[in-house]
């Protein structure tokens, strides 16, 4: 299996609910540093798993939907809890949606079988989403 990771970074605001979240419940910022790994089983003709230049484009564009933005104002999670995790699922969901589009190339399409996000909160703490690609 071959892995392909790049990288990017999303400064967000938000709150929790629930006593467990303690004092996250207030307004706070988060600055995430976000890798997302494209995994398949074969190399395009050309050698290539992914054009690295096109998935990191990718995930810049899915992350500006998300970045410096107040994720309790957002539609798309209303009554939801925007933790570590759900946010790495998002990204990784609104990924699959774009490589399923071809936005990575034709090979992508078919030869990509999983996306892995992770978000890392600091150097002690990150939350990761993996999701199967299902083949066209």
């Amino acid at each position: 299996m071959f892995t392909v990771t790049v990288r990017d970074h999303m400064m967000v605001a938000h709150s929790f609910r629930g006593e467990v979240f303690g004092p996250a419940q207030r307004l706070h910022g988060a600055t995430y540093v976000v890798d997302a790994s494209f995994s398949g089983p074969r190399l395009d003709d050309d050698g290539l798993l992914v054009d690295i230049g096109r998935a990191t484009t990718l995930l810049a564009d899915v992350l500006a939907r998300l970045n410096y933005r107040n994720l309790d104002d957002e539609d798309d999670f209303a009554g939801q809890n925007t933790s570590t995790e759900m946010l790495a699922r998002v990204v990784a969901d609104r990924l699959a949606e774009r490589v399923r589009s071809g936005e990575l190339g034709p090979a992508a399409v078919g030869g990509l079988e999983k996306i892995v996000v992770t978000l890392h909160e600091s150097h002690v703490a990150w939350a990761s989403f993996e999701r199967t690609l299902a083949p066209r």
